[in-house]
């Protein structure tokens, strides 16, 4: 006799009816006790709470970037009056929203330690934006400043020193006011990574055919798209040495893989209790030599190593 409940080869089997489960993606994605409607203000969740693929992508870069900042946080905030990080270059400010939540509200939701994270933007809707945002979630302990950096270096909104300073994919020199910033603000670390740069690759463009009479070396640039890479390269290396040449200590990694994003370099610095004068010192000529072999004498004001840090050592 034939088995009626056997399938007819070639004909699809019927699906039981009922509720489709729902899928387990963002309980998987997200960390226990984040907030859902920030997640969904930042529109890096759908309404729904779902994600997608560069959403997703977002929130793996902030959360690797959130692994190497979570001890810093834990370092500074055992300090009696409590610690404070300034944001630089907020825009929308996704870092700093997502660091408060990851820290306060995940990391020590039992007994939130005292400490303040300031986000710093230019554009005043952003910064309306996020205010509004912050009250609207009770994240008390965040303030942000519409301020350009030389104003947030001078400000009274901003204390005279802070603890650390982020600047998350801050565009051509923005990076490098992150950088003035931080030593204006005598900043323990300072993590940054940096996006496109264009204002060395115009110098290196500008003083190209000097430079191929003068040194091999400019064959590395002699391209347009060279230069442009090339550029990009060496203002990294600078900013390294500049950090070092004031007393800190600098780490250069991957923030995630390059299949996620092509400004991709994180670099972290920290300012020792004791500074190696001799490593100091060493950066400083460094610094000097290779602004100079490479034609980049005109941009020794932006990274040039005041006298004051000298002293200090």
């Amino acid at each position: 006799m034939q088995n009626h409940s056997t399938p007819r080869p070639g004909k699809p089997t019927r699906k039981a009816s009922g509720p489709t489960p729902a899928t387990p993606q963002v309980i998987d994605e997200l960390r226990p006790g984040q907030s859902i409607e920030l997640l969904k203000a930042l529109h890096i969740l759908t309404r729904e709470g779902k994600l997608n693929q560069d959403t997703r992508r977002k929130l793996k870069q902030v959360y690797h970037l959130y692994q190497f900042i979570a001890p810093l946080l834990e370092e500074v905030s055992g300090s009696p009056q409590g610690f404070t990080l300034a944001d630089h270059g907020a825009g929308k400010s996704y870092l700093g929203f997502i660091l408060y939540d990851l820290f306060f509200n995940v990391a020590h939701q039992g007994q939130k330690p005292s400490g303040h994270i300031y986000g710093i933007e230019t554009r005043a809707e952003l910064v309306d934006k996020s205010r509004a945002l912050a009250a609207q979630l009770g994240f008390a302990q965040m303030s942000f400043l519409n301020l350009l950096v030389a104003d947030a270096t001078t400000s009274a909104e901003l204390p005279d020193t802070v603890d650390i300073v982020t600047a998350l994919h801050a565009c051509d020199t923005a990076t490098d006011d992150a950088i003035a910033f931080g030593l204006a603000k005598q900043a323990r670390h300072m993590v940054l990574v940096p996006c496109c740069q264009a204002e060395v690759a115009s110098v290196l463009k500008k003083t190209r055919a000097l430079n191929l009479a003068k040194t091999p070396l400019a064959e590395l640039w002699r391209h347009p798209l060279h230069t442009r890479e090339f550029g990009s390269q060496i203002t990294n290396v600078l900013r390294c040495l500049q950090l070092e040449a004031h007393g800190y200590q600098v780490t250069v990694t991957e923030l995630v893989g390059w299949e996620h994003s092509m400004k991709n370099e994180l670099i972290l610095a920290s300012r020792p209790a004791t500074p190696n004068v001799a490593k100091t010192r060493a950066a400083q000529t460094r610094l000097q030599q290779v602004l100079a072999e490479l034609g980049l004498g005109e941009l020794s004001v932006r990274f040039a190593v005041p006298a004051t840090a000298e002293h200090s050592l």
